[in-house]
């Protein structure tokens, strides 16, 4: 097969198969996943049934693909946040800023249809991809924060590993609370409780 061509299929597929997971994504959100069918997914798509399947296999495969894509997606805003340059404490508050601000816009987008309600918070969960992503969200806080702390501009009298468990479930309260400024004071607190003590 002639490069040129190759490539264009492969681009072909990779176009439909986003087109899949934006048009599954959007069909929850409203429906819920009981009330997705794959047929509605082909329509919404433009595509075939058969040609679906030779994507996926049912409903329910095609939302943890678009979750995993978009929890990808999320880490590599972490890491980038990480990697700015600056003081290791102006590094932390804007990874902080970030995490809370991506799982907020999450909640908000997608709503309780989608990655938020019961029928899809088991196979979501469970899913391979979110193991690693934890991982990697875990270890990103924690060299952020052992970092700041080497430059004693954090508390270190925890270790950071127990502090990137602190920060990950204290801002993820972000997503229930009514307003930017709302966000603003979660953040402020979670850095007051990650500063050190004053001297003497």
């Amino acid at each position: 097969m002639p490069r040129l061509w190759s490539a264009t299929i492969d681009e072909h597929r990779r176009t439909v198969h986003t087109a899949i997971l934006d048009a599954t994504a959007a069909l929850v959100a409203a429906h819920g996943l009981a009330g997705v069918s794959m047929s509605q997914i082909a329509a919404e798509v433009g595509i075939g049934r058969a040609t679906l399947y030779k994507y996926f296999p049912d409903v329910e495969a095609i939302v943890v693909a678009w979750h995993e894509r978009q929890v990808g997606d999320h880490l590599t805003q972490l890491r980038a946040a990480a990697e700015q340059p600056g003081p290791p404490g102006a590094r932390l508050r804007l990874v902080l800023e970030t995490f809370a601000r991506l799982f907020t816009t999450g909640r908000q987008q997608h709503g309780p249809g989608l990655g938020h309600s019961p029928d899809l918070a088991v196979p979501l969960h469970r899913a391979e991809h979110m193991h690693a992503a934890r991982h990697q969200l875990h270890a990103l806080l924690a060299d952020v924060i052992a970092a700041a702390a080497d430059a004693g501009e954090v508390r270190a009298d925890v270790p950071a590993t127990e502090l990137a468990v602190f920060c990950q479930h204290a801002l993820t309260a972000a997503a229930d609370l009514p307003s930017p400024a709302a966000h603003e004071r979660l953040l402020e607190l979670t850095l007051a409780a990650l500063r050190p003590a004053p001297a003497g």
